[in-house]
């Protein structure tokens, strides 16, 4: 069992690798980062017009970070919409994944977001500046390797 988004891609011969499946049957497709926009947009031409979410997390320290976009198809009439979530991972040294901001405008703040607690990169966001912490603030505090500046309690308790 597939999605019809992954069944597409392969009659496509679009690189993809299927994640399985969670709880409630929506298929995770694997992306490659310097993929992703062109497979965005196919996916929104192909009927996924809604970005429900966009959120990030760190894989593992000193591991891969990952974007995760589950997009969603909006027709009318149609009571269970279909549903695919991506992920895309990004080295730790440079994270960078394509924007899709051009696509789905949702992704502005998130994409933002995302960026300031993990340091992922989006290219081509008109925006991607800090949003939760200050300008100044050094680091990426949701990474796992992260230690909080000037914080030496946590620091020298090992």
């Amino acid at each position: 069992m597939q999605s019809h988004l992954s069944a597409w891609l392969i009659k496509h011969e679009l690189v993809h690798r299927s994640l399985g499946f969670d709880y409630q049957g929506i298929e995770t497709l694997q992306i490659k980062p310097e993929d992703w926009d062109s497979i965005a947009v196919i996916s929104y031409v192909y009927g996924y017009n809604y970005l429900r979410s966009q959120c990030a997390y760190d894989v593992a320290p000193g591991g891969f970070l990952a974007s995760v976009y589950h997009l969603t198809r909006i027709q009318y009439g149609v009571d269970q919409p279909e549903e695919v979530c991506i992920k895309v991972f990004a080295p730790r040294k440079n994270p960078r994944i394509p924007s899709v901001f051009w696509v789905w405008r949702s992704a502005d703040f998130q994409e933002r977001e995302s960026y300031d607690m993990l340091g992922i990169s989006y290219d081509n966001h008109p925006r991607l500046k800090r949003i939760l912490m200050p300008e100044s603030w050094i680091g990426w505090p949701l990474r796992k390797d992260y230690i909080t500046p000037n914080f030496y309690e946590i620091q020298d308790a090992h």
